[in-house]
């Protein structure tokens, strides 16, 4: 009886055979193909997906919408690789770099100390001369200071780079990481996992398939992490199927990925600025199509400093349970891209209503979606 309901609501005589097909799938529970995700974003429309993505969000999270009380550390943006799309990267010496000393992450920690913070997001650039046992000791100190906040740290790029430097296998490396104090891992560096499209793009960055290797061992190890795709530059719609498709196939092997992160192409600064950024109606169609394709996956988060508040807001109709933390202008990867927060931070009185408004209930978690506060 509920599904004719949906079915009713849902079917209309000029909704095209295909489209219901997917439409009777994604009513029953049951799995898209490529193909099939390949059509929604060629001819569904934004209703129709609209409708689609939130009913797999509410079949996931109900009404919950999810954040956290969280903070980033960024030791560096000096980096070896040479990614067209990147604002952030400087050279050593270069105006604009930055490199923090260890005592200069050890001060930033000290600012939370009394502040009911959850968790720590460490990433910055590839230095071309830290390796592994640099930030072994830069997390042990973080957690002496800080011993109750879990430690996100490290895109698998970062990873990759200060292991090998370490003479270390990725098993060894990520098995040291985690000693001192390494809890999960973020989700940075997939970008596009089409080996054509990343030749382009990040020639000299870890290739798409040490990516999911590296993922892949952590989740062997315990150790939790998120799923990104960099969308909006020089991609097609399959190429965006086929980066969540090697993330689907993944999840299903291992189930270790928490969440799954779009992230927009921004043209500010960059060697990619002669292209145009995608539209809202593009970014809320990639966030439904990623919630109704990545079955396997609980969580879909929009990240507010990239699109802004009120974007986010939009986002929690198409897909999305999550919309990150407090951040605390502590950022500026996004910042430096020319995204519309160019300080980002939000109270959590401030989060709440921005939840809120939208009819949605809010919910604190900590970085593995464990329920703290119900608002």
């Amino acid at each position: 009886m509920q599904t004719e309901l949906q079915s009713d609501i849902i079917f209309t005589k000029s909704l095209p055979n295909d489209l219901k097909t997917i439409a009777e799938k994604v009513i029953n529970n049951k799995r898209i193909n490529d193909e099939e995700c390949l059509l929604l974003f060629e001819k569904a429309g934004l209703g129709f997906l609209g409708i689609l993505s939130n009913l797999a969000r509410e079949r996931k999270n109900g009404n919950n919408t999810y954040f956290n009380r969280n903070f980033h550390v960024e030791p560096t943006n000096i980096c070896k690789n040479h990614c067209k799309f990147c604002s952030y990267r400087r050279l050593e010496g270069q105006e604009g770099s930055w490199e923090y000393s260890i005592d200069d992450i050890e001060n930033i920690a000290k600012k939370y100390t009394d502040r009911p913070v959850t968790e720590v997001h460490i990433v910055g650039g590839v230095h071309p001369k830290r390796d592994l046992y640099y930030y072994c000791d830069m997390i042990s100190r973080v957690k002496n200071i800080l011993p109750k906040v879990h430690v996100k740290a490290f895109t698998a790029v970062e990873l990759d780079f200060m292991i090998k430097k370490a003479g270390l296998s990725i098993e060894q490396g990520l098995k040291k990481l985690k000693e001192f104090g390494l809890d999960s891992i973020p989700g940075g560096g997939a970008e596009i996992f089409d080996e054509t499209i990343r030749k382009e793009i990040c020639p000299d960055k870890t290739s798409s398939e040490q990516w999911l290797k590296i993922h892949e061992t952590a989740h062997g190890l315990n150790i939790p992490t998120n799923a990104t795709i960099l969308y909006g530059h020089i991609e097609n719609y399959s190429h965006r199927v086929d980066h969540m498709n090697r993330l689907r196939n993944l999840q299903d092997k291992t189930h270790g990925f928490n969440s799954f992160i779009p992230l927009k192409f921004r043209r500010i600064n960059n060697k990619m600025s002669y292209l145009s950024e995608v539209s809202v109606v593009e970014d809320l169609k990639n966030y439904a199509i990623s919630r109704i394709y990545l079955d396997n996956f609980d969580h879909i988060k929009a990240y507010w400093p990239m699109i802004g508040k009120n974007i986010t807001q939009l986002s929690l109709s198409f897909g999305v349970d999550d919309i990150d933390g407090t951040i605390d202008d502590t950022t500026k990867i996004y910042s430096m891209a020319g995204a519309q927060d160019q300080n980002p931070s939000l109270s959590v009185d401030e989060i709440v209503k921005l939840i809120k408004e939208t009819n949605r209930i809010p919910v604190e978690r900590d970085t593995l979606y464990k329920t703290l506060k119900i608002y």
